[in-house]
């Protein structure tokens, strides 16, 4: 198995989104449609669309969020679980794409203009799982403000909340939201004892 997953999967979604670019079948094909989803039984969106961004600088931002964080998560989930690390943090990341989409497949799935994309969601639980492990750890928004984590957390939270509630963006916040939930979710389910080890951080 790859050492470095967190790279692997930055390369893959780079040459997806970048070929998807050019190429609107390719965007159209894969894109988060609800309404497509529930009409023609295409699930698999639910996962490919994490695999496309609308733009460079979305590409970009999101990389670079998942590459920062990336491999703190698969460090501490090759130490928690062994053997399976590497397997477990690609389900981690894959099951959170589609998790952070449900809740908006059940809001939209009548909606045929609603169209999503983007590896957000999954890079959400990325981040969260990151928190459980190193909660006191700085993270530095727009590169200066130095919040430890699990305050930085929070304010995500809330502020998603906030703007999935108000919705005059274009950006999907629940599936920040859901996605920055499941991180923390899918990580105490399936190893307990990551709780124990979050709190002794302080």
């Amino acid at each position: 198995m790859f050492s470095d997953l967190t790279l692997v999967i930055i390369v893959i979604t780079a040459i997806i989104s970048i070929q998807a670019f050019s190429q609107t079948q390719v965007m159209n094909n894969l894109i988060f449609n609800p309404f497509v989803i529930k009409q023609r039984n295409q699930w698999y969106r639910f996962v490919t669309s994490g695999f496309l961004h609308g733009d460079w600088l979305h590409l970009i931002i999101n990389m670079f969020v998942l590459y920062s964080f990336g491999n703190v998560v698969q460090h501490y989930y090759k130490y928690f679980f062994g053997s399976a690390g590497n397997w477990m943090y690609l389900l981690l990341y894959l099951s959170g794409i589609f998790a952070a989409n449900a809740t908006t497949y059940y809001k939209q799935q009548n909606n045929p203009a609603y169209n999503a994309l983007g590896a957000s969601g999954a890079v959400s639980a990325v981040v969260f799982a990151s928190i459980l492990f190193q909660p006191t750890a700085k993270i530095y928004l727009y590169g200066i403000i130095g919040i430890p984590g699990y305050i930085a957390g929070i304010l995500y939270l809330v502020y998603s909340q906030y703007a999935a509630q108000k919705g005059r963006d274009n950006i999907n916040h629940d599936a920040h939201f859901y996605g920055a939930i499941y991180g923390i979710v899918f990580t105490l389910v399936f190893k307990p004892a990551v709780f124990k080890f979050f709190l002794n951080q302080f």
